[in-house]
């Protein structure tokens, strides 16, 4: 097994690792305890895991934790500011976006990304489909993310 120590900020908290070279960043997080961080179908194409890497959406079961080093990555976890959620987080529950909750950590930041990347702007629902397209939901049937998305947009 190769190893490599590799340093990261993690929803602002510092953290030091030793991790062997072929571990992905969401079996990283996951065992330091991230729970929103989920294994769907690890291979890209769900977007369960979801983070956020120096702001730009990854799916974290392809990301190797090495490649974390020097990274400031984010998760569901660290959107939270105490007690009060972030605007997206807020969305997703007053616009009944969270179903069963498998996927909905995931699909916050893949919005929180396509808000931060696209902020000033209104987006349109097609526009929001298209920034959304490597998330995966069997649940809702989209239109309530759409609906959080465009309620978070206008915060």
């Amino acid at each position: 097994m190769q190893s490599r120590t590799i340093s990261m900020q993690i929803n602002g908290k510092s953290y030091q690792e030793e991790v062997d070279v072929r571990k992905s960043l969401m079996e990283l997080l996951r065992e330091l305890g991230l729970t929103s961080v989920k294994q769907g179908c690890g291979v890209g194409e769900c977007g369960a895991c979801t983070v956020l890497v120096d702001d730009i959406a990854v799916d974290s079961c392809l990301y190797l934790a090495v490649w974390a080093d020097n990274k400031a990555i984010r998760t569901a976890e660290g959107e939270c500011r105490g007690e009060q959620l972030s605007p997206v987080q807020q969305a997703y529950v007053e616009e009944g976006a969270v179903q069963c909750g498998f996927c909905t950590p995931g699909l916050i930041m893949a919005s929180t990304a396509f808000l931060e990347k696209n902020q000033g702007k209104k987006p349109g629902r097609e526009e929001i489909r298209r920034g959304h397209a490597g998330n995966l939901c069997r649940c809702t049937g989209y239109q309530t993310i759409i609906s959080a998305v465009e309620k978070a947009a206008e915060k």
